[in-house]
């Protein structure tokens, strides 16, 4: 009999002034909640924040996320653009203690086939302790984009969205093994680190 797939815990972080004082509603959380379900077997608890753009409290959120929620997995949206209220790059700096450039670059690189303003995106993923964690687009549209990548219309995938890394990446610093739905994202590991599906 097979093992269960994992559970995983994943904190997601909505970075927003105006969203977190009620100015307007939130569509960053839904839509990291939406696609991270439809694109994982494994069983998902999350752990959301709705907070503003404050660099020691997104720190704080973060460290919080990590060392006592035990997230294994923390994904950001908002704050990541150039205006002077922008610091979630350099929170999420802040408590790194390895940076992952790989992850930004891809981002921009999706990005830069829809709008040329993708260069001023200022994206970074780290590693804490034994979770990744990645800042990503504000718009729920670009988050889809940047996690998937994208398909033609024959649904071949023309880019890889940078969630194809996000398992193995976990895998390598000891977290739970993640487990995809391929017709959202197919993960990829090499194939001494691949184990019989569960699912």
């Amino acid at each position: 009999m097979s093992e269960p797939v994992e559970p995983v815990r994943i904190g997601i972080v909505s970075i927003s002034d105006r969203a977190s004082t009620g100015v307007y509603e939130d569509k960053g959380l839904p839509a990291l909640q939406v696609w991270l379900s439809s694109a994982l077997h494994n069983p998902i608890a999350f752990e959301a924040r709705l907070i503003p753009d404050e660099r020691p409290l997104i720190a704080q959120t973060l460290r919080d996320l990590v060392d006592n929620a035990g997230c294994d997995l923390v994904l950001t949206t908002g704050g990541t653009g150039p205006a002077l209220r922008d610091v979630t790059p350099e929170a999420t700096l802040d408590v790194a203690d390895k940076e992952m450039p790989g992850f930004g670059e891809q981002m921009r690189q999706i990005s830069l086939r829809f709008v040329p303003t993708a260069i001023l995106s200022r994206q970074v993923a780290v590693i804490r302790k034994r979770a990744l964690i990645i800042n990503l687009p504000g718009q729920p549209k670009a988050i889809a984009e940047t996690l998937a990548g994208l398909k033609d219309a024959e649904g071949k995938q023309l880019v890889d969205g940078i969630f194809a890394a996000v398992p193995y990446c976990i895998d390598l610093i000891g977290g739970p093994y993640l487990e995809t739905r391929d017709d959202i994202v197919r993960g990829f590991r090499p194939k001494s680190a691949q184990r019989p599906s569960r699912v």
